[in-house]
């Protein structure tokens, strides 16, 4: 792990704080593995809650989860007594495998959500416009206009057709398409999609999600002339393909430059949706509506 983070403070299950980590190189979230089961099993001390865990850790391996141990990583992080030491801490997906296993109702809520999203995988899988769907319904819960959320999926339209494209003339899934995706966003802002995103404060969120209209509309400009340049000049390979993406971002910073010339105003700007971070409450917060919850007297939630 190198240096480029920012410790940080959550706060889930009311005023309880979980300490984190933010790894930029790899745009990840790393949690205190021992805050959380303090969280979650109302460990009243750093200590006891470090046991508890040791004693989960040894379950664990015993069960064959050996590998989730193996991938969890240490990092130094402010101790109680105001001295920095390594704490292990988990990634999203290795925190919610973790939880898995705790035996707490404060664990409920995630287990819940984590089979609904399951269940949904699989009716998407069947029917991929229930996806859409949910899609929808997500960003409008989230505080999204109806006429943004609109244009939002559109733009995943364009972005599709545009990756099957460089699909067709083998350009690499991965880490090609993210070169060639920096290509069209530096040519149309002027900026990188790393750089943009620090512009805006972002960390793990996605930035088309926390894209003014005006940005969204030049991005879907942006990615639609890509395709369509690719469409007329049969690009094949990657290099091929990261001079025509150049191209198709150029159209779309043509049309910026065009416009905040006319305003007087920047097209860009720093401003973004939620935080990250309340993720964490957002689902709890959906596990205990889901109408199967069971509150602790016995009565169903609303």
């Amino acid at each position: 792990m190198d240096e480029t983070k920012d410790i940080n403070e959550i706060q889930i299950f009311e005023d309880q704080k979980i300490r984190t980590a933010w790894d930029a190189r790899q745009e990840e979230w790393y949690f205190s593995v021992v805050d959380v089961i303090a969280v979650l099993t109302d460990q009243k001390t750093a200590r006891s809650a470090s046991t508890y865990w040791a004693v989960l850790k040894k379950r664990l391996k015993d069960e064959g989860a050996s590998e989730l141990l193996t991938n969890c990583k240490q990092l130094k992080m402010v101790a109680t007594d105001g001295k920095r030491r390594l704490t292990d801490v988990a990634d999203t997906e290795q925190l919610l495998r973790i939880i898995q296993s705790v035996p707490s109702p404060k664990a409920e809520p995630f287990k819940r959500w984590l089979a609904q999203v399951g269940r949904e995988r699989i009716e998407e899988t069947i029917d991929p416009e229930q996806a859409i769907d949910r899609a929808l319904e997500t960003y409008l819960k989230k505080g999204y206009s109806e006429e943004w959320v609109h244009q939002r999926i559109l733009s995943i339209r364009i972005r599709n057709e545009l990756t099957q494209e460089w699909k067709n003339r083998r350009v690499q899934k991965g880490l090609e398409y993210a070169i060639l995706t920096d290509e069209i966003t530096r040519a149309w802002s002027g900026m990188s999609t790393k750089k943009y995103k620090q512009f805006k404060g972002l960390k793990k969120e996605n930035l088309r999600d926390n894209m003014s209209d005006l940005e969204l509309v030049l991005t879907m400009l942006a990615e639609a002339s890509t395709t369509d340049i690719a469409k007329t000049e049969q690009p094949q390979g990657f290099s091929e393909n990261q001079r025509v993406a150049r191209k198709g971002g150029e159209v779309a910073g043509i049309a910026r430059q065009a416009l905040e010339e006319r305003t007087g105003k920047p097209v860009i700007t720093s401003k973004n949706a939620n935080d990250f971070r309340q993720l964490v409450t957002d689902i709890v917060e959906d596990a205990v509506s889901l109408p199967e919850y069971k509150a602790e007297d016995g009565q169903t939630e609303k």
